[in-house]
């Protein structure tokens, strides 16, 4: 028989599992998730056929994907287009597709999440809540095909998607130049809405390139809090942390404009628009990496932002890696998630690829989390083995600017 592998303990992974624990724990999320009205409905409950829900389970292997009609939402989300080995340019293509009639029950669950976050009945604040909740309740349509037009030329096929609606699926683009942008449409039928036109980005093989964490690196989310998540998610105008708007544009000036940026989040996909809207307001362009599982819940929401989000996030470093794996890095975090140990991690998997690394220290972390998130120790532990001079730790974004100066300036 076999057994699971454990996390020895005192390593800095299990020390992350460990904070992730605590802080639900003592921030209270099991009850806020257990006592959240139902939300949407799974794949198993969806109006799908037996044959389509049984062949999704196949993903892109299913031999008879189902076409998008003529009232189903259709998002496509924008990319970076690398070289592969044989010198040819790919790209990941990733599409949702949803069914456009929301859950009968919306009313009662933006009363729901009105009350949490201390709203009274008939709030004007309840119209945001109904419009950012939406992507939540909308029925996923598994096993979909979304056919684009790449450039106005090539056309693509991706799929089909899986139980949770979404595709991933890497394709052999056209040539391109560094730095050019290409928009591809969807190719559906007429009164399908949704996000229908998408960018890709072209990045040559070597050059800087930026993973910046969203949730209280670059924006406020409050993710030690269940009830903060909620409010800042589905209530706040979405705020981004004070000086990094400043911080980013600068790092953009230093690495080139061309320079491709990720922002990888723990927040899963329902946030895309959300998300995509908060990127182009404030920060540089780039591709927004998020997290695909509990698709339809908002307790799946709090899950995602505090549950195994090291081993989420080194998972998609290392298919950055796999895309750019001459590209010299700069990676950008905070202390409310695992980002340090995630990050070390990553230094240690591809000795060389990380250049640089920064950590936004939380200050009101004590009161919302656990204080040791913010202990020398901790990130001493994250980045165990590394050089100190590799990764610094923050409060105020303009002191980084001389660190990425120095950095970039040296090359390395």
């Amino acid at each position: 028989m076999s057994h699971p592998r454990r996390t020895p303990a005192g390593t800095p992974r299990a020390q992350s599992i460990g904070f992730e624990k605590r802080t639900r724990s003592e921030c209270g999320f099991d009850d806020v998730e257990s006592s959240l009205a139902p939300f949407g409905v799974s794949a198993s409950q969806t109006h799908q056929g037996n044959l389509t829900k049984i062949l999704s389970y196949l993903g892109s292997r299913n031999p008879f994907p189902a076409q998008i009609g003529k009232d189903d939402i259709v998002w496509l989300l924008d990319n970076v287009a690398f070289r592969a080995q044989n010198g040819n340019w790919h790209a990941e293509f990733v599409a949702a597709a949803f069914d456009h009639q929301a859950s009968p029950k919306l009313v009662d669950l933006v009363g729901d999440i009105a009350s949490r976050v201390g709203l009274s009945k008939g709030d004007k604040e309840e119209a945001t809540i109904e419009k950012r909740i939406a992507p939540f309740v909308m029925e996923v349509l598994p096993g979909r095909q979304v056919n684009l037009k790449f450039d106005n030329a090539a056309d693509i096929r991706l799929g089909p998607g899986g139980r949770n609606g979404i595709s991933s699926d890497v394709r052999k683009v056209t040539d391109g130049q560094e730095g050019a942008v290409t928009v591809s449409k969807a190719v559906v039928p007429q009164g399908v809405t949704g996000m229908l036109e998408m960018k890709t980005v072209y990045a040559e093989p070597e050059g800087w390139a930026v993973i910046s964490d969203v949730d209280d690196t670059i924006k406020v989310t409050q993710t030690s809090s269940p009830v903060g998540i909620l409010r800042s998610t589905f209530v706040s105008q979405p705020t981004p942390i004070q000086g990094m708007p400043e911080l980013y544009a600068y790092i953009q000036t230093m690495v080139t404009s061309s320079a491709p940026w990720f922002y990888l989040s723990a927040s899963p996909y329902n946030l895309y628009p959300f998300l995509r809207k908060f990127r182009d307001d404030y920060f540089p362009h780039g591709q927004l990496i998020l997290r695909d599982s509990n698709l339809m819940t908002i307790s799946g929401l709090l899950s995602n932002l505090t549950l195994g989000t090291e081993k989420y996030k080194v998972d998609r470093i290392e298919k950055i890696h796999r895309w750019l794996p001459r590209r010299k890095m700069i990676l950008i975090g905070d202390s409310t998630q695992s980002d340090p140990e995630a990050y070390g991690d990553a230094c240690r998997m591809f000795p060389g690829w990380i250049k640089l690394i920064l950590i936004r220290k939380v200050e009101d972390i004590a009161a919302v989390g656990i204080h040791e998130k913010n202990d020398p120790q901790r990130f001493e532990k994250a980045f165990e083995d590394l050089p100190r001079e590799l990764w610094h730790v923050f409060e105020d974004p303009a002191e980084c600017q001389e660190l990425i100066h120095k950095t970039v300036t040296a090359g390395l």
